[in-house]
């Protein structure tokens, strides 16, 4: 397999990082700058409606682009918005910052996926997804416990302008790495959304939306939740993170490796039951530092397994163009969840996140069924298995 998807992945890191390092910071911001928790759990919103928005957009506005120049750009402009909230003195500026990171990794995630797909057989295409979205799994295990470790000690300020400097730093090596790739046809904004005309395109974008809000409406107030379940606080909090982030990588391999073998919708049945009995009991099982580390664990492996079969279900269906749309679909579901967690803490308290969250996980799994008896669905299904089978006697 070609190291050059792994800097892809390292890329996929940096603007990750940048994503999820709210999560980790929150406490210092709130406090820093006198807002409630609820409103600094907002730039997670700032930059998750700004990603689902620009995604779309800026990937028609650089479609001449040249592939390898593209990512580079995009790297840049994620560093650029970090610096902004690396040196902004008050909350709005920090909500720029914010944005101008997220429309960096809206051009870099849905670009670097299809670049990683480019590169190996179509057979192996559901690892190459993996392997990009690992880097945003491993910003997960590094970039959010460093944030909640390294937020006391630098300050939210140092730990944006970290993440700046690992930008820069992977769009250098990329620079020196990657092969140039010319851009594919031209696609027009309504050629690009022609998709979601399909009532399936439709299924599935609401699913990556709805499982997305799931997942992050209890991860993003994921630092109280376990002070209020275990009463744990700083470098415990920190440790406990790692370990839901090492599920996650866990998780997002196995995700990639199961949609290979198994097809995307057999696997994705196994990672929605697997999550909703993870999420429905973390309110009874994250109690203890040992529950808490197993529970989030599973939850954050069963979580970050639901991305390789989306991605992959949506390339069956319509190929490339799909994937900067679902990109969108991911962070609208991201952007959403900060204001549903927010609610829920107001209205009946930060324990019943977890529940809320299952719900939403029954809700993903009744669109699944709805797809599962799509006939031409269930022929790609086919398919896919005779292509293993044809593999498995050829090797």
């Amino acid at each position: 397999m070609s190291a050059r998807i792994y800097l892809l992945g390292a890329g996929a890191f940096a603007v990750g990082t940048s994503a999820y390092v709210v999560s980790g910071v929150l406490p210092d911001v709130s406090s820093e700058l006198h807002v409630s928790l609820t409103a600094a759990g907002q730039l997670a919103t700032a930059f998750s409606l700004a990603y689902a928005v620009g995604a779309p957009i800026l990937s028609t506005l650089t479609g001449r682009w040249e592939r390898r120049t593209l990512l580079i750009a995009a790297l840049v402009l994620a560093a650029l918005g970090n610096l902004i909230a690396a040196v902004a003195t008050d909350y709005p500026v920090l909500i720029v910052g914010r944005v101008v990171a997220a429309f960096g990794a809206a051009v870099y995630t849905p670009a670097a996926t299809l670049f990683a797909t480019g590169l190996l057989p179509p057979e192996e295409r559901g690892r190459a997804v993996a392997i990009v979205f690992g880097g945003l799994t491993f910003a997960l295990v590094l970039g959010v416990p460093a944030g909640t470790l390294l937020g006391p000690v630098l300050g939210y300020k140092g730990v944006f302008a970290l993440i700046t400097v690992v930008a820069v730093l992977v769009a250098i090596a990329e620079r020196s790495a990657l092969p140039k790739v010319d851009a594919p046809p031209v696609v027009s904004l309504r050629e690009r959304f022609a998709g979601v005309t399909d009532r399936r395109v439709q299924t599935v974008l609401a699913m990556s939306v709805l499982g997305v809000l799931a997942a992050f409406s209890v991860y993003i107030y994921v630092v109280p939740l376990l002070k209020e379940t275990v009463h744990l606080g700083g470098s415990a909090v920190g440790i406990l993170l790692l370990v839901y982030g090492l599920g996650a990588v866990a998780g997002n391999l196995l995700g990639g490796r199961a949609t290979d073998r198994f097809g995307s919708l057999r696997t994705l049945y196994g990672v929605l039951l697997g999550s909703i009995v993870m999420v429905a009991t973390l309110d009874l099982t994250a109690t203890t530092v040992v529950g808490a580390g197993t529970a989030l664990f599973l939850w954050g492996m069963f979580t970050w397994a639901f991305n390789p079969p989306i991605q992959n279900l949506l390339l069956e269906l319509g190929g490339g163009l799909l994937i900067s749309l679902n990109a969108s679909a991911i962070y609208l579901g991201a952007g959403l969840s900060a204001v549903v967690g927010g609610l829920v803490i107001q209205l009946v308290g930060i324990t019943y996140l977890p529940l809320i969250a299952a719900v939403l996980d029954v809700a993903v799994l009744g669109l699944l069924v709805t797809l599962r008896r799509d006939p031409a669905l269930q022929r790609v299904e086919h398919l896919e298995e005779e292509e293993q089978v044809l593999a498995a006697v050829a090797d």
